[in-house]
């Protein structure tokens, strides 16, 4: 599987549910140098696995089994070949021309590559006052009870390395997913790099994140897994990738 630039394999995440009228201009920005492309379909109602199959004829397609954005991410990162999987939106939120800097921070030592909008050189088109204010919220709260450096807890632009699946154990169905991985990265000890990331506006349809909910959800998860096992490790690393 192995292509330049990167002496590792590629696998992509893309979690889709009605999403055909945006997925021309997401799989345009992805690099063609990735290895694999995996959608996962929600049971979507529209040509969303037509679109995606007619716009890359070696997409692998796993149909979701379950319900909601972390469900669908368990799936796909259990049917991912790649030495590397990154997840991204299907929104076209996410711009897929980002990918070599995440891969580039796994290659260059990292072991968990963390997306951030707040991080010198990212930024949003997207993010309301409320819920921007709710991330910020979230993050400090997990920086207190875990002792991490995060600046942006509540984002779904991320990349690690597929050998740490095992440590990482995720079991969540909604958008909490984000935080748990983030969580249980910094519980497991991984060196973790945070990429600095541009988020765009949805192009087309309108998101399933609901913010005082899908807020709760997040806060609940920070709370729990201070049960589940011990706080960060010694030889965990939070830092701006270089």
């Amino acid at each position: 599987m192995n292509k330049p630039p990167f002496a590792a394999s590629v696998s992509v995440i893309v979690p889709a549910m009605n999403e055909a009228e945006n997925l021309p201009h997401v799989f345009a920005t992805l690099p063609d140098w990735i290895d694999e492309v995996i959608l996962v379909d929600g049971n979507s109602t529209d040509d969303t696995v037509a679109v995606a199959r007619r716009l890359r004829p070696d997409l692998r397609v796993v149909t979701q089994s379950g319900r909601g954005k972390g469900n669908a991410l368990i799936e796909g990162f259990q049917a991912a070949r790649g030495d590397i999987i990154v997840m991204i939106d299907a929104d076209g939120s996410t711009d897929g021309r980002e990918i070599r800097s995440f891969v580039a921070t796994l290659i260059n030592g990292a072991d968990f590559a963390k997306g951030s909008r707040y991080a010198p050189g990212g930024g949003s088109d997207d993010l309301s006052p409320i819920r921007s204010l709710g991330n910020r919220f979230l993050t400090a709260i997990t920086n207190l009870l875990y002792g991490t450096r995060y600046t942006d807890l509540c984002y779904g632009y991320n990349a690690f390395w597929r050998r740490h699946l095992e440590v990482l154990d995720l079991d969540c169905d909604g958008f909490e997913i984000e935080t748990l991985m983030n969580v249980r990265a910094a519980q497991a000890g991984l060196v973790i790099r945070e990429v600095p990331s541009r988020e765009r506006s949805r192009i087309h349809g309108t998101s399933n994140l609901h913010a005082v909910r899908d807020g709760w959800r997040v806060l609940r998860t920070i709370w729990r897994e201070r049960s589940r096992g011990a706080a960060v490790t010694g030889r965990t690393q939070v830092a701006l990738a270089k």
